[in-house]
């Protein structure tokens, strides 16, 4: 089951533009066709000549001796023109023998090849090199002409290789170009129509090997891409069968339709993005322009605008420096009425301050004297106090008795009233002291404090 769906997947390869390396079996005239054309589309490297020559010349060979053989009979019983006339026969039949011997023992060996020659059907000795060659056993025979010089070149498109993330491509088409070195070994070992098989699978594997090895954003990378490493396995692989490559490539990876439109829509939009970076770096550039004649007008405005305010500049400080002139004019002459002015105070002050240094003078005398008055008839208004002061009432009851009697009670209380009103002329005269010196105290009081107000000020 496997071998077949093997045979399956390689027609379908094949169907998609896989080489394919045959042996035919021709005439010696069409060897050289075959070996440089191919046949139908596939690489014909050996070819199988067909060996006419056979033993057909040695009949005439015993046609000669049969006819010898009679003249010499006849020419012994004296049939000697019919003797002699047998034995030209057998001569003319062993020249042409002889003739056709020699032209079917000439073999031509095309340039670039070499002829295998057998005996009996076995190899014997080294290939026949290019040019004619002479066969004269009749069993040698050339089985094989190999093109041992020619690069043959083999195509090899693998589908579903699968990359890294085990995505698998539509196609890696793989190119190579061989050459048979060792022809003997070739036909011995595996033959033309082997050798397809085993080096379309030693390409599919080694294909497989390397896609495995790439990311599938990066398989489009496979093109072009160093294959020395690959081309080293193949020669590996391929030496005990006498076969070198001699050079390989990739010239095509396809990916899946599904990949291959994202990565055309990546490209569309980074084309794009390109066209976008060059749009905007044109305007850029001229908004960049633009921006630079503007700051060249506003500079010249700049300049225009800093001469005038140079100008201007001036001007303020010419006024600036007449105002400060003027300024410190009328500053000198008000400086001047201050001093007068101050001057003025300060001796108005001095005389103040000594006018009310001697009115101090005078209120501190002043206040002594009425501290003294008022001392004096603080005196005397106690002097007065203590002699209108009243007197206590005693009376004298019994101290046996629990109780006073109704009489004597209402004695006390009548004669009480008289006492108190006897007495009240000498308070009224008291309170009149004591107002007095109120009044007196109050206008010591006015004075100090007038005094301590003046002496801040």
């Amino acid at each position: 089951m496997s071998d077949q769906m093997m045979e399956q997947a390689v027609r379908a390869v094949r169907g998609q533009g896989m080489s394919s390396i045959k042996e035919v079996v021709s005439g010696w005239s069409d060897v050289a066709r075959y070996l440089r054309g191919g046949d139908s589309g596939s690489l014909v490297p050996v070819v199988i000549p067909k060996d006419k020559r056979g033993l057909k010349w040695a009949s005439l060979i015993w046609f000669g001796l049969w006819a010898l053989f009679s003249g010499v009979f006849l020419a012994a019983s004296d049939h000697g023109a019919m003797g002699g006339l047998a034995i030209f026969v057998a001569i003319i039949s062993f020249l042409l023998a002889a003739l056709w011997w020699w032209r079917s023992a000439i073999v031509e060996i095309e340039e670039g090849t070499v002829g295998v020659l057998t005996k009996f059907g076995a190899i014997s000795g080294p290939g026949l090199s290019p040019g004619r060659h002479y066969l004269w056993h009749p069993w040698a025979r050339v089985a094989y002409v190999v093109d041992v010089t020619t690069e043959i070149p083999y195509t090899a498109p693998v589908l579903s290789s699968p990359t890294h993330e085990n995505v698998p491509l539509k196609s890696i088409e793989f190119f190579l170009r061989f050459r048979i070195v060792d022809a003997i070994r070739f036909v011995q070992t595996i033959g033309a129509g082997n050798f397809d098989l085993v080096l379309s699978n030693s390409v599919q594997d080694a294909i497989r090997q390397r896609s495995r090895q790439v990311r599938t954003e990066q398989a489009y990378d496979l093109r072009g891409s160093d294959v020395k490493d690959m081309q080293d396995i193949l020669n590996r692989q391929l030496t005990r069968y006498g076969v070198q490559i001699m050079g390989c490539n990739i010239p095509d990876v396809q990916l899946p339709d599904q990949y291959r439109e994202h990565i055309a829509t990546r490209e569309r939009v980074a084309k794009e993005l390109v066209a976008y970076e060059k749009e905007w770096e044109l305007t850029r550039k001229r908004r960049i322009d633009t921006l630079l004649l503007e700051i060249e007008r506003s500079k010249k405005v700049r300049d225009a605008k800093v001469v005038e305010v140079q100008a201007s500049l001036n001007k303020a400080r010419k006024d600036v420096a007449q105002m400060l002139e003027e300024r410190e004019t009328e500053a000198q002459k008000i400086r001047y009425e201050i001093e007068t002015r101050a001057r003025t105070n300060l001796v108005a002050a001095q005389g103040e301050a000594k006018a009310q240094e001697q009115l101090a003078t005078a209120y501190r005398d002043n206040r002594a004297v009425l501290s003294y008055e008022l001392a004096r008839r603080r005196l005397d208004v106690g002097a007065t106090l203590a002699e209108d002061a009243p007197r206590p009432v005693i009376v004298h009851t019994d101290a046996g008795s629990g109780d006073t009697s109704a009489l004597s009670t209402l004695l006390m209380a009548q004669l009480l009233p008289q006492l108190q009103s006897g007495g009240s002329a000498p308070r009224r005269g008291s309170r009149q002291v004591a107002q007095s010196a109120g009044d007196i105290d109050q206008v010591a009081e006015r004075a100090a404090r007038a005094l301590r107000e003046q002496t801040q000020g």
